[in-house]
């Protein structure tokens, strides 16, 4: 697994969020792109009850169709200062939660997904897809990983390169804020660099649906 950058693309007035991805498809298409296969990444939300005492935790649970034979976990501390601390398990994760559930109940109505198709060209495998939040249609991702380098500043400017290819204007000149804010610029990327750029996009998309 290298660096993967992942952007949210707005969907023009004049379309809707199938005929961006058409759209987005025809261009990384024309580039030379060969399809391989679909992905998905979902995440759900648990919420502690009063029994736990002391303020509302927030477990944020999340799977990537990448790594099938993982789960994602993230638990928010409410701090001060606040934090989210990561983990990383097999599936009978799903299972704990389920057991958990007078600790921690899910709220099923912010479940949100991330599915679509996977591209690959060169040394590039892009993902581009739909978001969903309990079947409603949210946006539109693209997810671009470059395979070869592990260092997200050593690869950026060749990254920004190839994405400004197709994507336009979407890609700003400078690192997406990920990688700014929380100093993974210059650190070995791993899989829950995704995970968590994953949520990001997902908190997001919430924010803007008032939960």
């Amino acid at each position: 697994m290298g660096v993967t950058i992942l952007l949210s693309y707005p969907v023009p007035e004049n379309k809707t969020g199938p005929q961006t991805v058409d759209l987005l498809i025809k261009r990384i298409g024309a580039l030379g792109a060969v399809q391989s296969g679909q992905f998905l990444v979902d995440c759900e939300t648990f919420s502690s009850g009063p029994t736990m005492g002391g303020p509302p935790r927030t477990v944020h649970v999340l799977h990537n169709s990448e790594q099938p034979a993982a789960v994602f976990a993230l638990l928010e501390s409410p701090g001060p200062p606040p934090k989210t601390v990561p983990l990383v398990a097999d599936g009978l994760f799903d299972l704990l939660m389920l057991k958990m559930s007078s600790i921690y109940a899910s709220k099923k109505q912010t479940r949100m997904e991330a599915r679509g198709t996977r591209f690959e060209i060169a040394d590039f495998l892009v993902k581009i897809g739909t978001v969903t939040m309990s079947s409603n249609f949210k946006g539109v991702l693209v997810e671009v990983e470059y395979r070869p380098c592990f260092i997200a500043g050593n690869c950026w400017e060749l990254m920004r390169e190839f994405m400004q290819s197709f994507l336009g204007s979407v890609v700003q000149n400078t690192p997406p804020p990920y990688f700014q804010v929380h100093n993974r610029l210059n650190d070995v990327y791993q899989p829950l660099d995704t995970i968590q750029q994953y949520l990001d996009h997902f908190a997001s998309y919430r924010k803007v649906a008032g939960l």
